[in-house]
Protein backbone atom coordinates (compact mmCIF):
# COMPACT_ATOMS: atom_id res chain seq x y z
CA UNK A 1 0.00 0.00 0.00
CA UNK A 2 1.13 3.55 -0.67
CA UNK A 3 0.69 7.09 0.55
CA UNK A 4 -0.70 9.70 -1.81
CA UNK A 5 0.42 13.33 -1.90
CA UNK A 6 -2.25 15.61 -3.31
CA UNK A 7 -1.44 19.21 -4.20
CA UNK A 8 -1.72 21.76 -7.00
CA UNK A 9 0.24 24.81 -8.10
CA UNK A 10 -3.00 26.82 -7.89
CA UNK A 11 -2.65 26.68 -4.10
CA UNK A 12 0.34 29.00 -4.51
CA UNK A 13 -1.91 31.59 -6.15
CA UNK A 14 -3.64 32.53 -2.89
CA UNK A 15 -1.70 35.66 -1.96
CA UNK A 16 -1.64 37.44 1.40
CA UNK A 17 -0.07 40.77 2.41
CA UNK A 18 3.68 41.04 2.95
CA UNK A 19 4.57 39.77 6.41
CA UNK A 20 1.42 37.69 6.75
CA UNK A 21 2.17 34.34 8.46
CA UNK A 22 -0.01 32.31 6.07
CA UNK A 23 2.19 32.94 3.06
CA UNK A 24 2.93 31.24 -0.24
CA UNK A 25 6.34 30.15 1.10
CA UNK A 26 4.64 27.80 3.57
CA UNK A 27 3.50 25.42 0.85
CA UNK A 28 6.75 25.83 -1.08
CA UNK A 29 8.72 24.71 1.99
CA UNK A 30 6.43 21.74 2.61
CA UNK A 31 6.68 20.55 -0.98
CA UNK A 32 10.44 20.96 -0.98
CA UNK A 33 10.66 18.90 2.22
CA UNK A 34 8.68 16.09 0.59
CA UNK A 35 10.86 15.90 -2.51
CA UNK A 36 12.43 12.51 -3.06
CA UNK A 37 9.91 10.63 -0.92
CA UNK A 38 8.28 7.58 -2.52
CA UNK A 39 4.76 9.00 -2.72
CA UNK A 40 1.96 8.62 -5.23
CA UNK A 41 1.83 12.21 -6.46
CA UNK A 42 -1.62 13.33 -7.51
CA UNK A 43 -2.77 16.60 -9.07
CA UNK A 44 -5.58 17.94 -6.92
CA UNK A 45 -8.82 18.49 -8.86
CA UNK A 46 -11.15 21.41 -8.39
CA UNK A 47 -13.91 20.53 -5.96
CA UNK A 48 -17.39 20.41 -7.40
CA UNK A 49 -19.71 23.09 -6.11
CA UNK A 50 -21.88 20.34 -4.60
CA UNK A 51 -18.89 19.28 -2.50
CA UNK A 52 -18.60 22.76 -1.01
CA UNK A 53 -22.34 22.88 -0.38
CA UNK A 54 -22.12 19.84 1.89
CA UNK A 55 -20.78 22.17 4.58
CA UNK A 56 -21.28 25.77 3.41
CA UNK A 57 -24.49 27.43 2.13
CA UNK A 58 -24.80 28.76 -1.40
CA UNK A 59 -25.08 32.30 -0.02
CA UNK A 60 -21.61 32.02 1.52
CA UNK A 61 -20.08 30.85 -1.73
CA UNK A 62 -21.84 33.70 -3.55
CA UNK A 63 -20.41 36.22 -1.07
CA UNK A 64 -16.86 34.96 -1.68
CA UNK A 65 -17.32 35.18 -5.43
CA UNK A 66 -18.78 38.67 -5.19
CA UNK A 67 -15.86 39.89 -3.07
CA UNK A 68 -13.10 38.24 -5.10
CA UNK A 69 -10.88 41.09 -6.37
CA UNK A 70 -9.79 41.38 -9.97
CA UNK A 71 -6.45 42.64 -8.63
CA UNK A 72 -5.00 43.52 -5.25
CA UNK A 73 -6.54 42.19 -2.05
CA UNK A 74 -9.97 42.15 -0.45
CA UNK A 75 -9.93 42.17 3.36
CA UNK A 76 -12.42 39.80 4.99
CA UNK A 77 -11.13 40.43 8.51
CA UNK A 78 -7.84 41.40 10.14
CA UNK A 79 -6.36 37.97 9.36
CA UNK A 80 -8.16 36.74 6.25
CA UNK A 81 -7.84 37.97 2.68
CA UNK A 82 -8.95 37.26 -0.85
CA UNK A 83 -6.61 37.73 -3.80
CA UNK A 84 -7.54 37.07 -7.44
CA UNK A 85 -6.36 33.44 -7.16
CA UNK A 86 -7.76 32.69 -3.71
CA UNK A 87 -11.03 31.05 -4.65
CA UNK A 88 -9.39 28.83 -7.25
CA UNK A 89 -6.84 27.81 -4.62
CA UNK A 90 -9.61 27.08 -2.11
CA UNK A 91 -11.46 24.91 -4.64
CA UNK A 92 -8.21 22.98 -5.24
CA UNK A 93 -7.71 22.54 -1.49
CA UNK A 94 -11.24 21.23 -1.10
CA UNK A 95 -10.84 19.10 -4.20
CA UNK A 96 -7.67 17.54 -2.81
CA UNK A 97 -9.53 16.61 0.37
CA UNK A 98 -12.39 14.99 -1.56
CA UNK A 99 -10.09 13.14 -3.97
CA UNK A 100 -7.98 11.87 -1.07
CA UNK A 101 -11.08 10.36 0.54
CA UNK A 102 -12.03 8.72 -2.75
CA UNK A 103 -8.56 7.23 -3.19
CA UNK A 104 -8.31 5.90 0.35
CA UNK A 105 -11.81 4.44 0.45
CA UNK A 106 -11.37 2.76 -2.96
CA UNK A 107 -8.19 1.07 -1.74
CA UNK A 108 -6.06 2.82 -4.35
CA UNK A 109 -3.82 4.04 -1.52
CA UNK A 110 -3.76 3.33 2.20
CA UNK A 111 -3.55 6.95 3.30
CA UNK A 112 -3.05 10.42 1.88
CA UNK A 113 -1.63 13.84 2.71
CA UNK A 114 -3.11 16.97 1.15
CA UNK A 115 -0.44 19.69 0.86
CA UNK A 116 -2.83 22.58 0.37
CA UNK A 117 -3.61 26.16 1.17
CA UNK A 118 -5.55 28.13 2.19
CA UNK A 119 -6.07 26.03 5.31
CA UNK A 120 -9.59 25.25 6.47
CA UNK A 121 -10.30 24.42 10.09
CA UNK A 122 -11.34 27.96 11.15
CA UNK A 123 -13.90 28.44 8.36
CA UNK A 124 -17.35 28.33 9.94
CA UNK A 125 -20.62 27.62 8.17
CA UNK A 126 -20.97 31.09 6.66
CA UNK A 127 -17.87 32.88 7.96
CA UNK A 128 -14.34 32.93 6.53
CA UNK A 129 -11.81 33.58 9.29
CA UNK A 130 -8.40 32.65 10.64
CA UNK A 131 -6.80 32.47 7.16
CA UNK A 132 -9.46 29.89 6.11
CA UNK A 133 -12.12 29.86 3.39
CA UNK A 134 -13.54 26.31 3.13
CA UNK A 135 -13.67 23.69 5.92
CA UNK A 136 -11.51 21.07 4.20
CA UNK A 137 -11.42 18.49 7.00
CA UNK A 138 -15.14 18.73 7.70
CA UNK A 139 -15.82 18.60 3.98
CA UNK A 140 -13.74 15.41 3.69
CA UNK A 141 -15.66 13.85 6.58
CA UNK A 142 -19.04 14.76 5.11
CA UNK A 143 -18.01 13.45 1.67
CA UNK A 144 -17.06 10.13 3.25
CA UNK A 145 -20.35 9.94 5.14
CA UNK A 146 -22.79 11.21 2.53
CA UNK A 147 -21.20 10.16 -0.77
CA UNK A 148 -19.52 6.91 0.31
CA UNK A 149 -22.07 5.95 2.94
CA UNK A 150 -19.68 5.41 5.83
CA UNK A 151 -21.33 4.99 9.21
CA UNK A 152 -18.76 6.91 11.26
CA UNK A 153 -15.82 9.24 10.58
CA UNK A 154 -13.43 10.81 13.09
CA UNK A 155 -11.51 14.07 12.72
CA UNK A 156 -8.36 14.52 14.83
CA UNK A 157 -7.04 18.10 14.87
CA UNK A 158 -3.69 18.77 16.55
CA UNK A 159 -3.21 22.33 15.28
CA UNK A 160 -2.25 24.70 18.10
CA UNK A 161 -5.34 26.84 17.46
CA UNK A 162 -8.79 25.44 18.09
CA UNK A 163 -10.58 24.16 14.99
CA UNK A 164 -13.66 26.26 15.62
CA UNK A 165 -14.75 25.87 12.01
CA UNK A 166 -14.63 22.09 12.03
CA UNK A 167 -16.47 22.12 15.35
CA UNK A 168 -19.15 24.42 13.93
CA UNK A 169 -19.56 22.46 10.68
CA UNK A 170 -19.84 19.09 12.46
CA UNK A 171 -21.59 20.22 15.68
CA UNK A 172 -24.88 18.55 14.70
CA UNK A 173 -23.33 15.53 12.93
CA UNK A 174 -23.81 12.44 15.11
CA UNK A 175 -21.78 10.32 12.67
CA UNK A 176 -18.61 12.40 13.12
CA UNK A 177 -16.34 12.44 16.17
CA UNK A 178 -14.19 15.57 16.42
CA UNK A 179 -11.12 15.39 18.68
CA UNK A 180 -9.18 18.64 18.85
CA UNK A 181 -6.28 19.71 21.05
CA UNK A 182 -5.30 23.36 21.30
CA UNK A 183 -3.46 25.84 23.44
CA UNK A 184 -5.81 27.65 25.77
CA UNK A 185 -6.02 30.56 26.20
CA UNK A 186 -5.30 31.46 22.58
CA UNK A 187 -7.15 32.77 19.53
CA UNK A 188 -9.96 32.11 18.57
CA UNK A 189 -11.01 31.61 22.20
CA UNK A 190 -13.19 28.54 21.63
CA UNK A 191 -12.39 24.94 22.45
CA UNK A 192 -13.38 24.56 26.10
CA UNK A 193 -13.83 21.05 27.44
CA UNK A 194 -17.55 21.69 27.94
CA UNK A 195 -18.10 22.28 24.20
CA UNK A 196 -19.23 18.75 23.33
CA UNK A 197 -21.59 19.12 20.36
CA UNK A 198 -25.25 18.30 19.89
CA UNK A 199 -24.59 14.55 20.16
CA UNK A 200 -21.60 14.49 22.55
CA UNK A 201 -19.31 13.82 19.60
CA UNK A 202 -16.85 16.69 20.16
CA UNK A 203 -13.88 16.23 22.48
CA UNK A 204 -11.87 19.38 23.19
CA UNK A 205 -8.48 18.97 24.85
CA UNK A 206 -7.18 22.36 26.05
CA UNK A 207 -3.43 22.50 26.66
CA UNK A 208 -1.81 25.19 28.84
CA UNK A 209 0.72 27.67 27.42
CA UNK A 210 4.25 26.55 28.08
CA UNK A 211 3.43 22.84 27.96
CA UNK A 212 5.25 20.50 25.63
CA UNK A 213 5.16 17.07 24.08
CA UNK A 214 4.95 15.20 27.37
CA UNK A 215 1.67 16.89 28.31
CA UNK A 216 0.30 16.34 24.82
CA UNK A 217 1.16 12.63 24.89
CA UNK A 218 -0.44 12.20 28.30
CA UNK A 219 -3.70 13.87 27.24
CA UNK A 220 -3.94 11.92 24.01
CA UNK A 221 -3.19 8.59 25.68
CA UNK A 222 -5.56 9.28 28.58
CA UNK A 223 -8.49 10.90 26.76
CA UNK A 224 -8.25 11.07 22.97
CA UNK A 225 -7.14 7.60 21.96
CA UNK A 226 -9.64 5.67 24.16
CA UNK A 227 -12.45 7.84 22.78
CA UNK A 228 -11.23 7.28 19.22
CA UNK A 229 -11.11 3.50 19.69
CA UNK A 230 -14.54 3.44 21.29
CA UNK A 231 -16.09 5.40 18.42
CA UNK A 232 -14.70 2.92 15.84
CA UNK A 233 -14.68 5.22 12.82
CA UNK A 234 -14.50 3.83 9.29
CA UNK A 235 -12.03 6.60 8.36
CA UNK A 236 -9.84 9.04 10.27
CA UNK A 237 -9.29 12.58 8.93
CA UNK A 238 -6.34 14.50 10.40
CA UNK A 239 -6.20 18.29 10.54
CA UNK A 240 -2.42 18.46 10.51
CA UNK A 241 -1.33 21.80 11.91
CA UNK A 242 2.32 22.11 12.89
CA UNK A 243 2.13 25.39 14.81
CA UNK A 244 2.40 23.72 18.23
CA UNK A 245 6.12 23.46 17.44
CA UNK A 246 8.41 25.21 19.90
CA UNK A 247 9.76 27.42 17.08
CA UNK A 248 6.37 28.67 15.91
CA UNK A 249 5.85 32.43 16.39
CA UNK A 250 2.06 32.39 16.89
CA UNK A 251 1.68 30.27 20.04
CA UNK A 252 3.39 29.04 23.17
CA UNK A 253 3.39 25.25 23.07
CA UNK A 254 6.73 23.50 22.91
CA UNK A 255 6.29 20.38 20.80
CA UNK A 256 9.29 19.06 18.91
CA UNK A 257 9.38 17.49 15.47
CA UNK A 258 9.39 14.02 17.02
CA UNK A 259 6.13 14.82 18.81
CA UNK A 260 4.39 15.25 15.45
CA UNK A 261 5.92 11.95 14.32
CA UNK A 262 4.67 10.29 17.53
CA UNK A 263 1.08 11.50 17.29
CA UNK A 264 0.91 10.56 13.61
CA UNK A 265 2.24 7.07 14.32
CA UNK A 266 -0.28 6.62 17.14
CA UNK A 267 -3.22 7.69 14.99
CA UNK A 268 -2.09 5.40 12.18
CA UNK A 269 -1.73 2.47 14.58
CA UNK A 270 -5.28 3.01 15.83
CA UNK A 271 -6.49 3.30 12.24
CA UNK A 272 -4.88 -0.06 11.50
CA UNK A 273 -6.78 -1.57 14.44
CA UNK A 274 -10.22 -0.23 13.61
CA UNK A 275 -10.54 0.93 9.99
CA UNK A 276 -7.97 -0.82 7.82
CA UNK A 277 -5.44 1.97 8.24
CA UNK A 278 -7.56 4.45 6.31
CA UNK A 279 -6.33 7.99 7.04
CA UNK A 280 -6.65 11.28 5.16
CA UNK A 281 -4.52 14.19 6.40
CA UNK A 282 -4.99 17.82 5.38
CA UNK A 283 -2.48 20.60 6.03
CA UNK A 284 -3.57 23.33 8.43
CA UNK A 285 -1.22 25.72 10.28
CA UNK A 286 2.52 26.00 10.90
CA UNK A 287 4.26 29.35 10.51
CA UNK A 288 7.95 28.85 11.21
CA UNK A 289 9.04 27.70 7.77
CA UNK A 290 11.86 25.40 8.85
CA UNK A 291 9.82 23.80 11.65
CA UNK A 292 6.83 23.41 9.33
CA UNK A 293 8.93 21.68 6.68
CA UNK A 294 10.62 19.31 9.13
CA UNK A 295 7.38 18.47 10.93
CA UNK A 296 5.44 17.88 7.72
CA UNK A 297 8.15 15.53 6.47
CA UNK A 298 8.10 13.61 9.77
CA UNK A 299 4.30 13.41 9.55
CA UNK A 300 4.35 12.06 5.99
CA UNK A 301 7.17 9.66 6.84
CA UNK A 302 4.96 8.11 9.52
CA UNK A 303 2.04 7.89 7.09
CA UNK A 304 4.32 5.98 4.72
CA UNK A 305 5.40 3.58 7.48
CA UNK A 306 1.88 3.03 8.80
CA UNK A 307 0.58 -0.51 9.24
CA UNK A 308 -2.46 -1.56 7.26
Amino acid sequence: MTTALLTHADCLMHVTPDGHPEQVARLEHVLHALEGMDLKRVTAPLAAEDDILRVHPASYLADLRRNLPADGLHTIDADTYLSPGSLHAAFRAAGASVRAVDMVLSGEVQNAFCAIRPPGHHAETDTAMGFCLFGNAALAAKHALDHHGLKRVAVVDFDVHHGNGTQDLLWDEARALVITSQQMPLWPGTGRADETGAHDTILNLPLPPGSGGAEMRRVYQQDAFPRLRAFKPDLIVISAGFDAHASDPLAQLYWKTEDFAWITAQICAIAAEICGGRVVSVLEGGYDLAALAASARAHVDELMKAPS
